[in-house]
């Protein structure tokens, strides 16, 4: 009894850590599509962007995507990289731009993750 708890737990753990990053692009392609132009779009408050922001970044925050994101990206082909502070906005913001026309749309996930990959071209 007490490793069948055991193992549903750890089971449970990995699940959501799997999840968790689900949905994210991966670092190499990330890179590549850094290397080809892309934009790296920050979705977070205007708060959050005054406090802290990566060099580069246009600001676009979640609940200004559909004012902001055709006068600011004119060019639906353009390679979109977001992020936010967790991951779970920019995730939202991914599926707002498709909705808007925009086609090549990537999630970086959180503020430290996206510091990363960007930081490390």
């Amino acid at each position: 009894m007490g490793w069948t708890i055991l193992l549903i737990s750890v089971a449970v753990i990995v699940a959501i850590l799997l999840l968790r990053n689900l949905g994210q692009i991966s670092p190499r392609a990330a890179h590549t599509h850094l290397q080809q132009g892309a934009l790296v779009v920050d979705v977070r408050t205007n708060a959050e962007f005054q406090a802290r922001h990566l060099p580069n970044a246009l600001h676009i925050p979640l609940d200004e995507i559909e004012s902001l994101a055709g006068r600011r990206i004119k060019d639906k082909d353009q390679i979109l990289l977001l992020h936010c502070e967790t991951g779970r906005r920019s995730a939202v913001a991914s599926r707002k731009f498709g909705q808007l026309g925009y086609t090549r749309v990537f999630n970086l996930g959180s503020y430290t993750r996206a510091a990363r990959i960007v930081g490390n071209r």
